[in-house]
């Protein structure tokens, strides 16, 4: 039998696909335990400098499997303490996520894709909040996170009609970082983790919770908190470990400006 989740690792980068093609990668309880399960694997795994969300076949993830709670297989409680699992493991996971997103992303489905750091779209990608369709309310932070990401008009509009939004128009919004061809997604989004992987992990790890840290913070208490950690961080660091640094990234310069 499959597994609803599959899962490659090479040179410290893992590519997560969630594996339901045939219900488009909607959410059941098998999968959500998956996904959970398999991020709290990865917090643990040192090797590991970046993840691929993805999803395989036409869709990235149509949302909580509405045929499994419709049947009664989970009570709604049940499902709204395995989304509260699902959303801490990936929250608490501290390297960078890179949502692939290759097809359909519906109402969940939107949601984990706002828990990664940053998204790349293929050109099939689609993104629609239907929770007001189907008589529900966000909560894995699709009401908090989309507002700050696209602003709270657009954000609206988007999760007050239910209506598709394409890739393109997801990037003149700023939801995702580009549109790529289909064939393109994936290549595109290991060159980039490759990129991150490249960098200093302990650097990388700090770097993305002082980010999120601030997020939730005024500018001028932000500004402060990057100075105090960024200061804690200059007193354990010798120079000769930044000399070596500084090496490396003047031949990742010189490569680049050939190329």
């Amino acid at each position: 039998m499959a597994s609803v989740l599959n899962i490659v690792k090479e040179d410290g980068i893992a590519t997560v696909t969630l594996n339901r093609p045939e219900a488009m990668n909607a959410l059941s309880s098998e999968l959500r335990h998956a996904i959970a399960n398999t991020f709290r694997e990865l917090q643990n795994d040192d090797d590991i400098r970046a993840v691929i969300l993805t999803g395989e076949g036409r869709a990235f993830c149509a949302g909580m499997d509405l045929k499994e709670m419709a049947a009664g297989a989970s009570d709604e409680s049940a499902f709204a303490d395995e989304g509260d699992v699902v959303q801490e493991a990936i929250l608490a996971f501290d390297r960078p996520i890179i949502g692939a997103i290759n097809g359909h992303a519906v109402t969940a489905g939107f949601e984990l894709s706002l828990l990664c750091d940053f998204l790349i779209a293929s050109t099939e990608a689609k993104f629609a909040d239907t929770h007001a369709r189907v008589g529900m309310l966000p909560g894995w932070g699709l009401s908090q996170r989309l507002p700050r990401l696209i602003g709270i008009s657009r954000a609206k509009e988007i999760s007050f009609t239910g209506n598709f939004i394409t890739a393109q128009q997801a990037e003149a919004w700023s939801l995702v970082n580009r549109v790529v061809s289909p064939e393109e997604l994936l290549p595109t989004c290991k060159a980039l983790a490759a990129d991150i992987a490249s960098c200093v992990p302990e650097v990388i790890r700090r770097y993305k919770r002082l980010i999120d840290e601030g997020y939730g913070m005024n500018f001028a208490d932000a500004s402060a908190h990057e100075s105090a950690v960024a200061l804690d961080w200059a007193r354990a660091t010798t120079s000769g470990s930044i000399e070596v640094l500084r090496e490396g990234v003047q031949e990742r310069g010189r490569q680049q400006d050939q190329g």
